[in-house]
C-alpha cells in the first residue's frame, strides 16, 4: 500500500516530485495566481489554450523550474464546491493511477484547495486516503512477474491548513488504511479462482484474522452442520465433493452484557446453479459468490483494527453448490434449521437457502441488530445496476441508519418494498415455503423467503449482486472484486458505539 503522512505549510515551499493541485471548474483564474507567477504566465497561458478547463477527470502535468516542487499536476474536479466521499476517492486514485503510468513515485495533495462539507474535513481526507491505498490494489498472484512491471505510487503526503488538526487527519489516515485492508482482503478472496477456493479456504482465513486480531473463531463442520439440523445449507453443499463450513467469528469489544449485532454473509464458493445449471456465458464469475461473506470477514478485520467499542458476531456458511449425482433437486423438500419445511424450485436460488439456516442460528447470541450481504439475485442487477446494493427489512430505522451510512462512506443503497403482499408469491403447495416466487420482483421476494427466518431481529438484508464485482478496470477499482460491503458495515458500526 502506499505511505500516507500528512503536512501542514506553504505547497509552493515544500520538496516534492510532483505537487498535485485539485482545481474546481469555473474558479481556475484566482486560484492560482501565486503558482502561475512562479511559472512565468505558463499556467495562465495553458487555460487560455483550453488545455485545462477543471472539468471533472482534467490533467494537466506542468514541469518546474529549479526548486521544490520538481512538477505540478492540475486535476480537475468538476463544478461541484462540495466533493461527496465517492468524488474524493475517484480523485486521489486518478492522481495515484496518473502518478504511477509516469512512474512518478512520490507526491504532495494540497487538500486546502478542497470544498469539504462543514464538520466533514476528516472525513475528506479519509476518503483521499482510501483512493490513494486502492490504487495500487492489484490480484496478480497467479500472473508472470515482470520486469518491466510498474510500481504503484510509493509515498502520498496530505497538506492541510492547520497544525491544529494534525492529529485528527493522521487519525484518519489510519482509520482509512485499516479500512482498506478489510477492502483487500475481501476482493482477494472474491478473485480467488474456484480451484484454490473452498469453504475449508475461507474457514483457513477465518481462523487466520482470528489469530491476527484476537477474535474468537469456531467452525462448524459437516458432522456437527448434521447434528444440529442444518438441512437447507447441507442440501446445496450435497452436489460438491468439498464439505460446507459454518464459520463464526467472535469480537468483543463493548461490555459484557452489550448484546451483539451478528453480520451473516452469504458464502457460496463457486456457483454452478446446481442442476437447473446457469449459462456458461460467465459462469466463470460465478466464484463470487461468496462477496457477502467476504465483506462480513473483511469488516471484522477492520473492526478489529479499529477496536471499535461493540460486541459483534459474523456467520459466513460456506458452501459449494454443484451438479453432480449427489446434487439436490428442483422439486425437492428440505427441513431447514428452524423446523420450516423449503420447496426447491430452483437449485440456484441455493443462497437464501443457505442464509436461512445461518439466521435461525445466529439468534442464539440474542442479537440486537441482524444485517445480512449476499450476492442474492440477479434481479436486482437488472433494477438497480452496478451503482447501489437494494436493502430491504423489516425495520424502517435499521434501514435508514444504514442508508445514511452508504451515503457519508459512498456505499450506496436504495431501499426497496418489503410488503406483506409479495409472501403470497412464495407460499409453498408442498412445503411451508418456496425458495423461489418466479421471475416478479425477484429481488423482493428472495428477501421476503428471507424475512420468514429472521422474524425475532430487527433485521436488513443488502442484496450486493450488482456491487460486488467490477466489469472493467477504473482507477482504485480494477475488474473483479469490489469488496463492497466492508465501509458500509464499519461506517454503521462507528455510529452504533
Amino acid at each position: 500500500m502506499t505511505k500516507i503522512s500528512i503536512k501542514v505549510g506553504n505547497p509552493l515551499k515544500q520538496k516534492t516530485a510532483c505537487l498535485v493541485l485539485p482545481a474546481y471548474e469555473g474558479r481556475l483564474k484566482n486560484s492560482f495566481s501565486e503558482l502561475d507567477a512562479l511559472l512565468q504566465g505558463r499556467l495562465q497561458k495553458a487555460f487560455r489554450n483550453k488545455e485545462f478547463s477543471g472539468k471533472k477527470g482534467e490533467a494537466l502535468l506542468l514541469h518546474a523550474g529549479e526548486g521544490g516542487c520538481e512538477r505540478f499536476l492540475l486535476v480537475g474536479l468538476g463544478s461541484k464546491r462540495q466533493t461527496n466521499a465517492i468524488g474524493l476517492r475517484n480523485f486521489s486514485s486518478q492522481v495515484a493511477a496518473y502518478l504511477t503510468e509516469r512512474r512518478i513515485a512520490r507526491c504532495l495533495i494540497d487538500t486546502n484547495l478542497l470544498h469539504f462539507s462543514k464538520g466533514a474535513e476528516m472525513a475528506g481526507i479519509a476518503a483521499i486516503s482510501e483512493g490513494l491505498l486502492l490504487a495500487g490494489y492489484r490480484f496478480d498472484t497467479y500472473r508472470e512477474k515482470t520486469a518491466d512491471a510498474v510500481a504503484p505510487l510509493q509515498t502520498a503526503s496530505l497538506l492541510i491548513g492547520s497544525s491544529r488538526d494534525k492529529l485528527a487527519a493522521e487519525e484518519a489516515v489510519r482509520e482509512a488504511e485499516a479500512i482498506c485492508r478489510g477492502i483487500c482482503l475481501a476482493r482477494d478472496l472474491v478473485n480467488l479462482p474456484g480451484n484454490y477456493k473452498s469453504p475449508q479456504l475461507l474457514a483457513d482465513t477465518a481462523q487466520q484474522i482470528a489469530k491476527d486480531q484476537g477474535l474468537r473463531c469456531t467452525l462448524l463442520p459437516r458432522a456437527e452442520l448434521e447434528k444440529q439440523g442444518f438441512g437447507a445449507l447441507l442440501a446445496v453443499a450435497q452436489g460438491s465433493v468439498r464439505d460446507p463450513y459454518l464459520i463464526v467469528l467472535e469480537y468483543h469489544g463493548g461490555t459484557k452484557d452489550e448484546r451483539p449485532v451478528a453480520l451473516v454473509g452469504k458464502g457460496v464458493v463457486f456457483d454452478s446453479g446446481g442442476i437447473s445449471l446457469k449459462p456458461a456465458d460467465k459462469m466463470e464469475e460465478m466464484k463470487m459468490d461468496m462477496a457477502g461473506g467476504a465483506a462480513v470477514l473483511g469488516a471484522m478485520q477492520a473492526v478489529a483494527e479499529l477496536k471499535l467499542p461493540v460486541n459483534l458476531v459474523a456467520v459466513v456458511p460456506a458452501v459449494e453448490n454443484l451438479a453432480s449425482g449427489t446434487a439436490y433437486r428442483p422439486g425437492d423438500v428440505l427441513t431447514s434449521l428452524s423446523g420450516k419445511t423449503i420447496e426447491v424450485l430452483n437449485t440456484d436460488a441455493e443462497g437464501r437457502l443457505i442464509l436461512a439456516d445461518a439466521l435461525t442460528w445466529v439468534g442464539q447470541y440474542k442479537p440486537r441488530v441482524v444485517i445480512d450481504l449476499a450476492t442474492l439475485t440477479g434481479a436486482c442487477i437488472i433494477a438497480l445496476g452496478s451503482h447501489a446494493s437494494a436493502v430491504l427489512g423489516n425495520h424502517e430505522g435499521l434501514i435508514r441508519e444504514l442508508i445514511k451510512a452508504g451515503e457519508r462512506c459512498g456505499d450506496r443503497l436504495w431501499q426497496l418494498p418489503l410488503w406483506e403482499e409479495y409472501d403470497a408469491q412464495i407460499k409453498g403447495d408442498f412445503g411451508d415455503i418456496k425458495n423461489s416466487g418466479g421471475r416478479p420482483a425477484g429481488t423482493i421476494t428472495a428477501a421476503a423467503f428471507l424475512k420468514q427466518f429472521a422474524e425475532d431481529y430487527t433485521w436488513a438484508h443488502l442484496d450486493i449482486a450488482g456491487t460486488a464485482w467490477a466489469d472493467k478496470n477504473t482507477p482504485g477499482l480494477p475488474k473483479g472484486g469490489t469488496g463492497v460491503g466492508v465501509r458500509l458495515l464499519v461506517e454503521y458500526l462507528r455510529r452504533q458505539c
